[in-house]
């Protein structure tokens, strides 16, 4: 049953557009070439008209819009165009949403039918499945970054030779003889309804061809606008024609004009401050993300300070064009004061005019002296999108570094399917999932150090058993070893990710040149040793798991420690060492923290339905248990609290290895969006366990894993079977949050929270966390010199 707070959060949450949202800072400059008028945000007089004739190629199409999938879109010769002939394609409208429907508005857009791509002539021939507008498009929340990926809205255009108003349609013969025409939308209330009419012009002559009027419910109209190709059929259809489209524009007091919602061409900052302890000093280094441009477009990205109330420019960087990313990096930075920073991006324009685009934040001090607060997040699941809950709760928490520690997009993201050997495309189609990331979070990055790390669905993989960069042999993206994408797609995902993280002393790639991201952060006192748990390690085909998945040990024959064959690698030499150097380096900080993807041990007893038990996953930190228990011991002397995510189950358990409780904690932080549900359950299943924690939870106590490790489990974050509808309620039955990690290098103690999904964390409600937090854990007790029953 929900709690009070929950339903009231609920209840705010489906009123419209994020009424609980953290008011946002503009930042933006207003495009002039692309907005005809710069009215403040919340007005409704503003008139949007396209300016894609003075834009020069590329894929990215301007702030104010939306294109799905992004990769099928681009701006070729003055026009917007889709390259695909497949279905459901279309344009959202960012900065005018349609809330008032007792007012008029209107709409108009240039189409061109245009022939197919030369990779595509030799597919069915075309069928007529509909252009023009869908208007009403409207997710469960009617939030205009969620509404971007419904499939809904009332089809208003052309079908064949007819004009069509959702299931009305008029017989047009005219159109018969023409390639190119204007679709003309006017929109008149009518008592409770609204009068639409539909008219069709020559887009050569301005002569009418001819028109159709159809009175609908006021509330089917409001939401997003978008322009749409092929919009009577699925994603998956691709025999339809495909479409030039120009000048399109968007007015009338029915529309809420909000420029805050532009996204682009600067989508978001993160960077990181670390002592390098070296002659650099502290360093900063920022990443500055921008939608993808073209060569011929502005290819540097400025980066400026101010100081004493005049903004200073630190110089210049050049994107990189796979990952359109620039990233700079400044030593010997003041790392006691608060800078105000802004990145500037000066778009060309093809009248040679410049159009200047801004995107702004803060560099924080240096959190010495005082608890550092480390947000821990992970794993984002799009049915939850923008995950405004968890969002806004993390600045609500203020933290001093962010850590996504993985997942920040699924293959499923934003729909259309992933594009595999193209590396070009694959990139794009990357990015496009990557930017829902950015787009959820960007407000919490830009003022604080980010540490964001990839995972194995980051790179399309269902599991990643890295092998040291080895190419995969074979399609499974669960259980094959190696990586499936081309490497110059991983780089890229690299490059977005981790490109703002200090300089690492290991640099030298891996097979397929593919890159490595792992060393150490300094700051507030704490080293924050950042490893990739996937990158190295074996895949489970060098073992015999018995029947099914060779990622999963089902069998119950079969004895888990023949699992642990020799020659099985978890980290692999390089980190091991790197570990073993950290644990010995003290310079600078006083406490440690290690950051990875999973956790070292098997804490899931039921994966994906509320009975579907597993004795074990190897995609965890668990296996291979020679280099588990091997990496433990590495980290007995830096005694750090191991952070991590990817489970999808907030836990927080103690390692053993010869004995129970002589290693270090783990806390796994929960999910932003839980997708595969998992949950621990050993007790129901008869699994022994001793020394059960005072508090006598479930499920808590010391147990041996269903891979053999010893673990001592003393809270658990179990979620519900979901059956809630609403993408904010079933993320939080699925167990989805976000985790606080208190770090007191003074008193030498980790407090640790896990916070449920929807819920205030500015509420005193001891339901907001999961149960068994918070718990304070002394440095000591990661060495096994335990305090905590």
């Amino acid at each position: 049953m929900l709690s009070l707070t929950r339903r009231a959060a609920l209840k705010i949450l489906t009123t419209g557009t994020a009424i609980l949202a953290i008011p946002l800072r503009k930042s933006g400059l207003l495009n002039a070439a692309q907005a005809t008028s710069a009215t403040t945000a919340e007005t409704n007089s503003e008139t949007f008209q396209s300016n894609w004739a003075n834009t020069r190629d590329r894929v990215w199409i301007g702030g104010e819009l939306w294109s799905n999938p992004m990769e099928d879109w681009c701006i070729r010769d003055g026009a917007l165009e889709c390259l695909s002939r497949g279905g459901a394609r279309n344009v959202q409208h960012l900065t005018h949403q349609l809330t008032d429907p007792t007012q008029p508005f209107q709409m108009a857009v240039t189409v061109e039918r245009i022939g197919p791509e030369e990779s595509e002539e030799n597919q069915p021939r075309r069928s007529p499945h509909g252009v023009g507008f869908r208007v009403g498009v409207r997710s469960d929340i009617n939030e205009h970054r969620a509404n971007c990926f419904a499939g809904n809205g009332l089809q208003v255009g052309v079908r064949g030779n007819a004009l069509v108003i959702g299931s009305n349609s008029n017989a047009v013969p005219e159109l018969e003889s023409h390639d190119s025409y204007r679709l003309e939308l006017a929109a008149e209330p009518a008592e409770k309804q609204v009068k639409l009419t539909l008219t069709v012009k020559s887009a050569a002559s301005g002569e009418e061809l001819g028109r159709l009027t159809q009175t609908v419910a006021g509330d089917t109209l409001l939401g997003n606008v978008a322009v749409a190709s092929n919009f009577d059929v699925g994603p998956g259809r691709r025999d339809g024609d495909r479409y030039r489209f120009r000048d399109w524009s968007v007015s009338g007091k029915a529309f809420t004009v909000d420029q805050d919602h532009r996204f682009g061409p600067i989508l978001w900052t993160m960077y990181t401050l670390s002592d390098s302890r070296s002659d650099d000093g502290f360093v900063l280094k920022l990443s500055a993300l921008t939608g993808p441009l073209s060569t011929e477009d502005e290819q540097n990205v400025e980066l400026q300070f101010k100081r004493e109330g005049k903004w200073e420019s630190a110089g210049e960087q050049t994107l990189d064009t796979d990952g359109w990313v620039a990233t700079f990096r400044i030593p010997n930075w003041d790392e006691t004061k608060s800078v105000p920073y802004r990145v500037l991006y000066r778009e060309r324009l093809r009248n040679d005019e410049t159009a200047e685009h801004e995107w702004s934040g803060t560099i924080r001090p240096n959190p010495t002296g005082r608890p550092l607060r480390f947000g821990a997040l992970t794993c984002q699941n799009d049915y939850a999108f923008p995950y405004e809950p968890v969002a806004e709760n993390l600045i609500k928490l203020d933290p001093d570094i962010i850590y996504f520690s993985g997942d920040q997009l699924y293959e499923n993201h934003g729909g259309f399917g992933v594009v595999r050997d193209d590396a070009e495309r694959a990139i794009l189609n990357y990015l496009r999932k990557f930017y829902q990331f950015g787009w959820s979070f960007r407000n919490a990055m830009k003022d604080r150090p980010t540490v964001c790390i990839p995972d194995d669905h980051d790179v399309f993989q269902g599991n990643l058993w890295g092998e040291s960069g080895a190419a995969m042999d074979g399609t499974d993206t669960s259980t094959n070893g190696g990586y499936r994408q081309p490497a110059r797609m991983v780089n890229a995902v690299h490059r977005t990710c981790v490109g703002h993280h200090p300089d690492f002393g290991d640099r030298e790639p891996v097979q397929q040149e593919i890159s490595v991201y792992h060393g150490d952060l300094v700051y507030g006192d704490v080293s924050f040793a950042i490893i990739a748990d996937r990158q190295f390690k074996s895949g489970p085909g060098r073992v015999d798991t018995g029947s099914g998945r060779a990622d999963h040990l089902s069998d119950p024959d079969i004895d888990p420690a023949t699992l642990d064959v020799p020659g099985l690698v978890l980290l692999g030499e390089r980190q091991e060492q790197f570990l073993k150097d950290w644990a010995e380096d003290w310079r600078g900080h006083s406490l440690k923290v290690l950051l990875s993807q999973t956790v070292f041990a098997g804490v899931a007893t039921h994966h994906g339905a509320y009975d579907d038990f597993l004795r074990a996953d190897l995609d965890c930190g668990g296996w291979p248990q020679t280099p588990r228990n091997r990496t433990i011991e590495i980290l007995r002397e830096a005694k750090p609290l191991h952070i991590n995510g990817d489970q999808h189950l907030t836990s927080l358990v103690q390692y053993g290895v010869d004995q129970q409780r002589d290693g270090n904690w783990s806390f796994c932080s929960p999910a932003i969006a839980v997708g595969y549900p998992r949950w621990w359950r050993p007790d129901e299943m008869g699994m022994p366990h001793e020394n059960r924690p005072q508090h006598g939870l479930a499920n808590t106590g010391e147990y041996l894993d269903g891979l053999g490790n010893k673990v001592y489990v003393y809270a658990i974050g179990n979620p519900e079977v979901e059956s809630a509808k609403h993408r904010y309620e079933r993320a939080h039955e699925k167990g989805s949050g976000l985790g606080l990690v208190i770090i007191d290098p003074k008193e030498k103690t980790y407090e640790i929270h896990s916070y449920r999904f929807l819920i205030d964390v500015n509420e005193d409600n001891p339901n907001n966390e999961f149960p068994g937090w918070p718990v304070t854990i002394h440095q000591d007790e990661n060495a096994g010199e335990n305090r905590i029953r």
